[in-house]
């Protein structure tokens, strides 16, 4: 299973740190699963111009064709203007409108106050759904007062991370489940 986790900003460290934390549990949780982080901080994408994903080159290449290659996807966000960062809004931007079909997505917001809660809702959600993919319904909502210097403080948190995992690899082997008694009826 390649499960790839997206911190979808290229500012700040919470959503890094609680992207660390949620894959740090799924290493240990499913160690024989392929990981792997994508820091948009760390990669130099270029804006969506409406090309095909496979056409563009360098980091957009690699961080595109990663995400079409998992399985599951794990999306870190932050809140900004609450809204996602256009840094994760380029990325839907660059991908096809079915880049989630088959594939289970599931969610963890960073955010200053809890009045935010709504944004996956109200936008995240609706963009997963259009892009086909399999959303786990619960997602994890991160406030300033659960950090303290670059750490995570509140163990509800921490046990809300681990149900995340839990759910979307359990959500991934269900689907897979489905698919192949979907594909045995047809005989080919």
């Amino acid at each position: 299973m390649k499960i790839v986790g997206i911190s979808g900003s290229n500012v700040g460290s919470k959503t890094r740190t609680a992207m660390d934390y949620t894959l740090q549990i799924a290493r240990e949780k499913y160690p024989d699963a392929d990981i792997t982080l994508l820091d948009l901080a760390e990669y130099e994408m270029v804006f969506s111009d409406g090309r095909d994903y496979r056409e563009y080159e360098g980091d957009t290449k690699v961080v595109t064709e990663t995400i079409m290659a998992a399985d599951a996807i794990i999306i870190g966000t932050p809140v900004f203007q609450a809204s996602i960062p256009a840094t994760l809004k380029n990325i839907f931007d660059l991908l096809p409108v079915n880049a989630f079909r088959d594939k289970v997505v599931s969610m963890l917001v960073t955010a200053g106050t809890a009045k935010h809660y709504l944004m996956v809702e109200q936008q995240l959600k609706p963009i997963l759904a259009y892009m086909k993919a399999h959303i786990v319904p619960t997602y994890v909502f991160i406030e300033e007062k659960d950090f303290y210097r670059k750490e995570i403080i509140n163990d509800d948190v921490i046990f809300r991370m681990e149900r995340l995992v839990e759910d979307t690899v359990l959500l991934v082997d269900a689907y897979v489940k489905i698919r192949a008694a979907k594909d045995a009826e047809y005989d080919f």
